[in-house]
């Protein structure tokens, strides 16, 4: 093979150096590609970022899709799972309060909330009484089949709320197929915990709150129930038709046509927090076109400002209602109470004129919502009794007596005897009528509540009661009155009972021309 020479080839190399340098500094200038490191999250990192994307959309799905309405009995509830650290069951009943059941243990709790009585359901167990027997049998399926729903609902709202949000926050499908999945095997892992620690005896211990923690006093010894199942079965069912057959009852009562020359009042006490109240005020109102409503106290049970929304019918009633604190009623609720427009709230002698008759009134100075007996307490009665006394004196003084006077114990109401015609109280439960020593008539109405949750502790239910008082619109002096007194729990009877006063005024003769006009 022939040698090339060395000149030759250094001749090549030169004429190929530009090119080789052409070809370089192209290169050079062409942009290169960026070299990214894509940085690695720690493997618990990326597991804390999933659980809590999970429990946090899952939270969320209940909170928007995971209740379930459903009908138990006569009751409508709405049940709901929510996330909790130490389970059970809390069963919400407004206005009264909550109690809670130490049902399971596991991270979800049961929240029931009884909403109303449906009327519908509860009129067709009056109109049938047989149903009652079977009863507990449909409770336990209504109760049974609600919560299938709610666990059914409860699956679809966590992993639909742990898979939208893990794909809004990553935008990785895997990642939220991964949480949905995770979401499912929590709840399920959840529910699992819950049937394994289930405490069906947790009933026997509840735990009260708000107004229920005065119904354990109430309700017996939890051992007897049990022992006496039957027995309580019926109450039960009995107590919640009761509200049905207070309006059945109420509807039918006789009403009378609108006098031009009669002021009625309708005479209200001791509610005592039954919302069943305001059905029946509102139709005494209604049939028997009231002008005037006047509440002697103990509207309410303990006097919180809880329970100040339980006040809130009063605006809707139809008539002005004219209003003195009883014993269980708080000064919030005399301030709650004065906010209103249609309500005139008497204290200190205060004195208003409604509908053509002037009130005065004042509160009870005493506030003992337990029921204790203060020290001083029959003093203080007769003191404020003495101080209203005072104020009548006062306005008829001033050209502006009074024609009804208002307080809430009987104690002090008889310190105004011979200043008013007329005065009004409460707080002994039982409808009475008394002409004082000096001519003052004392007309004491019952329970307008059915003594509230205190009509448990009798062997009988307490009635209802409220009274119709009838006034002359020219003289303003009380002509006559109706009674009307209601069954208490489980009882539908009606009394209503027309009385005649002997005197119109403090030594006044009984004349035949002041009975009341008759429609």
């Amino acid at each position: 093979m022939a040698r090339v020479p060395a000149a030759v080839t250094a001749l090549n190399r030169i004429r190929r150096t530009p090119r080789a340098l052409i070809r370089h500094r192209r290169n050079r200038n062409r942009p290169q590609p960026a070299l990214e490191l894509t940085p690695q999250q720690p493997p618990w990192l990326r597991a804390l970022s999933l659980i809590t994307v999970v429990l946090l959309g899952a939270w969320l799905g209940l909170l928007i899709v995971g209740n379930v309405r459903v009908p138990v009995g006569p009751v409508n509830t709405t049940m709901t799972l929510r996330p909790s650290l130490t389970g059970g069951t809390k069963i919400n009943v407004s206005p009264l309060g909550a109690l809670k059941l130490n049902s399971h243990h596991a991270p979800v709790r049961l929240d029931v909330n009884v909403d109303q009585l449906d009327p519908a359901r509860a009129q067709a167990l009056v109109d049938h009484p047989e149903r009652l027997t079977g009863l507990q049998d449909e409770v336990a399926h209504d109760v049974e089949h609600g919560t299938l729903d709610l666990a059914v609902r409860s699956c679809i709202a966590v992993v639909s709320g742990a898979t939208a949000l893990s794909l809004a926050i990553h935008r990785r499908p895997r990642r939220a197929l991964a949480a949905g999945g995770t979401a499912l095997a929590l709840l399920i892992a959840s529910g699992a915990t819950a049937w394994a620690t289930w405490n069906p005896e947790s009933v026997l211990e509840p735990k009260y709150s708000g107004l229920l923690s005065s119904a354990p006093s109430l309700v017996g010894n939890a051992r007897s129930i049990v022992t006496e199942f039957d027995v309580y079965q019926k109450e039960l069912a009995r107590l919640v038709t009761n509200v049905t057959k207070l309006y059945d009852v109420t509807s039918t009562l006789p009403a009378y046509q609108p006098d031009p020359s009669t002021v009625r009042v309708l005479h209200v006490s001791d509610i005592h927090l039954n919302p069943a109240s305001w059905k029946i005020i509102a139709s005494l109102v209604d049939q028997y076109k009231v002008n005037v409503i006047v509440d002697t106290g103990d509207t309410m049970d303990h006097g919180t400002a809880a329970e100040n929304g339980f006040l809130d019918p009063i605006k809707d009633l139809g008539a002005p209602y004219i209003w003195v604190r009883g014993n269980h009623d708080s000064r919030v609720t005399q301030k709650y109470l004065q906010g209103m427009k249609n309500v005139h709230v008497l204290d200190d002698g205060r004195a208003e004129t409604v509908a053509g008759l002037r009130f005065a009134g004042i509160g009870d100075p005493q506030f003992t919502p337990d029921r204790s007996n203060a020290p001083g307490a029959d003093q203080s009665e007769q003191l404020a009794g003495d101080r209203l006394a005072s104020a009548l004196r006062d306005q008829t003084n001033a050209g502006t007596p009074v024609d009804v006077a208002m307080v809430h114990e009987p104690s002090a109401a008889r310190e105004v005897d011979g200043d008013v015609p007329l005065v009004l109280c409460g707080h002994l439960h039982h409808e009475g009528d008394e002409i004082l020593k000096y001519g003052t008539r004392l007309r004491m109405e019952g329970s307008t509540g059915g003594s509230g949750l205190r009509a448990l502790e009798h062997k009988y239910p307490a009635p209802i009661e409220a009274s119709i008082l009838y006034f002359d619109r020219d003289t303003r002096l009380l002509q006559a009155w109706d009674a009307i007194k209601l069954g208490g729990l489980g009882e539908t009877t009606a009394e209503v009972t027309r009385h005649l006063p002997k005197e119109n005024q403090p030594g006044a003769t009984p004349s035949a021309s002041t009975s009341p006009s008759t429609p």
